[in-house]
């Protein structure tokens, strides 16, 4: 195991960043110390590296990256892991708005709860939110699957086009073209050696608490409820 650490405590974004490029081409993980809750680090990282991020970080955290595995020992601003394309992104505390947004694959993982509008416009890959998600989680969601082991908030599933809202808690209300049915045993198989992968240890009546949101249409319906059809 080759590693390298930098501190960021007299750098720049742009210099974290690319020690840490320069670093990934010949080194299995990167430690990035004293973070102090910094923009951007990791982002567009490519390549089969670990980068970890030991303290808090700030917006866009590992934004657009392709491979790696990020760990945040901390916190994270709004934006982690926006429009990955593939990789993994785990947040041990919690996080902002827009978790995930728009992320083409890969996992990302907020072991507490996040702000809203988790999973905006995200066409595959898994979100998991251990805690709570804020409004319009899924807004626009076009494929992909996010996990919320807590309550989601208003307007949930928002004009989803396409894949799953699996929430354990409550759900304060739908937004348009969303509709809750139970899961299957498929579904709650899936959901278990997911979550065990991560840590998560539930037991049989969590997962039977189960329900999932999925798109009412196909071809979803933007004017006044009462002009449909």
């Amino acid at each position: 195991m080759r590693e390298a650490v930098i501190d960021a405590g007299s750098k720049t974004p742009r210099e974290v960043n690319r020690a840490i490029k320069s670093l990934a081409a010949d080194h299995d993980r990167i430690v990035v110390k004293n973070p102090n809750a910094m923009h951007y680090i990791g982002a567009g990282l490519t390549g089969d590296v670990e980068l970890i991020i030991d303290g808090s970080a700030g917006y866009f955290a590992a934004t657009m990256i392709h491979g790696p595995r990020v760990r945040i020992n901390g916190n994270a601003g709004w934006f982690p892991a926006d429009n990955m394309t593939e990789g993994e992104v785990v947040v041990d505390g919690s996080a902002g708005d827009g978790v995930g947004q728009g992320i083409y694959g890969g996992t990302v993982v907020v072991k507490k709860s996040a702000g809203s509008r988790t999973g905006e416009i995200m066409k595959n890959g898994t979100i998991i939110i251990g805690g709570n998600s804020g409004f319009m989680t899924g807004l626009f969601m076009m494929g992909g699957r996010i996990i919320v082991l807590g309550d989601l908030a208003e307007d949930a599933g928002e004009s989803i086009i396409r894949g799953t809202i699996y929430v354990r808690g409550e759900i304060k209300s739908l937004g348009k073209n969303a509709r809750v049915e139970d899961i299957t045993p498929e579904d709650e198989k899936e959901l278990r050696e997911t979550l065990t992968g991560y840590g998560f240890n539930l037991d049989d009546e969590d997962y039977q608490a189960f329900r999932k949101i999925v798109p009412r249409s196909k071809r979803p319906f933007y004017g006044e409820e009462s002009e449909e059809g």
